[in-house]
């Protein structure tokens, strides 16, 4: 059974840092694209980052968190990785990691940034 797992979020101040990772099992995230997407009430999910699979290591990001976000695979743990910097409030959401090619998506994790 596969399964994804997010984890890291939590409530920073603007300004503040967060890393959030995707961990799997029953699947190897190297094999597939993985995307980081988020979701506020009331909106829909967009997508935030996303790395190729293993051949094609491309990367795309959302331009409002360019710069500011890094997508990143740690092959040993199975997990993919984003990297969320200089926080803004807008930013607040519920984060969600997927295997779209798969429909394989986690749970989510709830990103607070305020003051």
């Amino acid at each position: 059974q596969v399964q994804l797992v997010e984890s890291g979020g939590g409530s920073v101040l603007p300004g503040g840092s967060l890393k959030l990772s995707c961990a799997a099992s029953g699947l190897d995230l190297d094999d597939y694209a993985i995307a980081w997407f988020r979701q506020t009430p009331g909106k829909e999910r967009e997508g935030v980052a996303c790395v190729g699979h293993r051949s094609d290591g491309g990367t795309y990001y959302k331009d409002s968190v360019k710069g500011r976000f890094a997508i990143s695979r740690n092959g040993a743990k199975n997990t993919v990785d984003l990297q969320l910097n200089n926080l803004k409030p807008e930013d607040t959401a519920v984060y969600y990691c997927a295997a779209p090619a798969r429909n394989y998506w986690g749970q989510g994790t709830q990103v607070t940034v305020s003051s």
